[in-house]
């Protein structure tokens, strides 16, 4: 069999081709970074401005109207606060008991509602509801429920034969009541998130521990809990940082007290701002938001490590 020449090629060559594939991925490389320059003017102006202000103004005594530079004093003053060793450690243990609370609760949850349990539908939203509260409104009405003679907290107790303490005015209930409400609104979000990443898993893992005869708890302490790990690893960190810096919820129930024994940092920087004293205030934030990375930086860290192990 003769092959006939087809001749010369018409075609562009693999030089053209080239430059419009060159020219072609830049098109659509240029595309999404149009699309990030609004959110990066907000996160500019909302966000990046204002920090780089807030650690200027930290080393001023200002006002409204003007501002006088005086170094590093107003991190001295805010560092020898009598009451700012029991502010570090009420916002550690608050940070680690609502924290670990909402991770315990939200898989529980996030288990008991991914089954095939009546009504889970309508459960899923009541868990969540309480996320949608104002954090204020919640606080106001603890605060009257938990109040020691006319609190319906302690008239229930009181049914069954126990009477209840002064829940917000004990310096050792205060801080932990707070903690325990703070976790009945925050739980809902980690029940949803837990809802998500249980979802997610393949039933075919499932499916496996079934054949080989496993049971409820062989299905969750080998598929679900190490599966569900991004769950935990978001609850964890978005908890920890949201109790290193709670405030309203705190502010609401107790301003701080019994005297100074369920402050935080944040509630010893308001202190500072309600009393005039703007740049002192000011350094405390500076100090809250470092303390906050300091802690959070190497616990993400040790986290993501794990993720990726696993």
């Amino acid at each position: 069999m003769v092959i006939k020449d087809a001749g010369p090629r018409t075609g562009p060559g693999p030089a053209v081709l080239h430059r419009h594939a060159r020219a072609a991925g830049k098109m659509r490389s240029a595309y999404p970074y149009a699309l990030y320059l609004p959110a990066a003017v907000v996160y500019l102006v909302i966000f990046l401005v204002p920090t780089v202000m807030a650690f200027y103004f930290a080393l001023t005594r200002w006002t409204l109207f003007d501002s006088t530079f005086v170094g590093l004093d107003n991190f001295r003053d805010f560092l020898a606060e009598q009451n700012l060793s029991i502010g570090f450690q009420n916002t550690l243990s608050y940070a680690v008991i609502t924290s670990g609370l909402k991770v315990v609760l939200g898989m529980a949850l996030g288990v008991l509602l991914t089954s095939r349990l009546r009504l889970r539908g309508f459960l899923r939203s009541v868990v969540f509801f309480p996320v949608l509260v104002s954090t204020v409104a919640v606080g106001i009405t603890f605060s009257a429920l938990l109040r020691p003679d006319t609190g319906l907290v302690n008239k229930a107790l009181a049914l069954v034969g126990s009477s209840g303490p002064d829940w917000l005015g004990e310096a050792t209930t205060a801080l932990l009541s707070v903690a325990l409400v703070d976790v009945w609104k925050g739980v809902g979000l980690a029940t949803v998130i837990y809802i998500a990443g249980i979802l997610s898993i393949p039933q075919d893992y499932y499916q496996a521990v079934a054949v080989d005869g496993g049971t409820a708890w062989h299905r969750f302490r080998h598929v679900t809990l190490p599966l569900s790990w991004p769950a935990t690893y978001s609850v964890i960190i978005l908890s920890f940082i949201g109790g290193l810096r709670s405030f309203d919820l705190i502010w609401t129930m107790t301003r701080g007290g019994p005297g100074f024994t369920s402050d935080v940092i944040a509630s010893i920087i308001y202190k500072q701002y309600q009393a005039g004293f703007f740049g002192l205030s000011t350094a405390g934030n500076v100090l809250l938001f470092v303390i906050v990375t300091a802690l959070v930086v190497p616990l993400n860290y040790f986290l993501g490590k794990r993720q990726v192990a696993l």
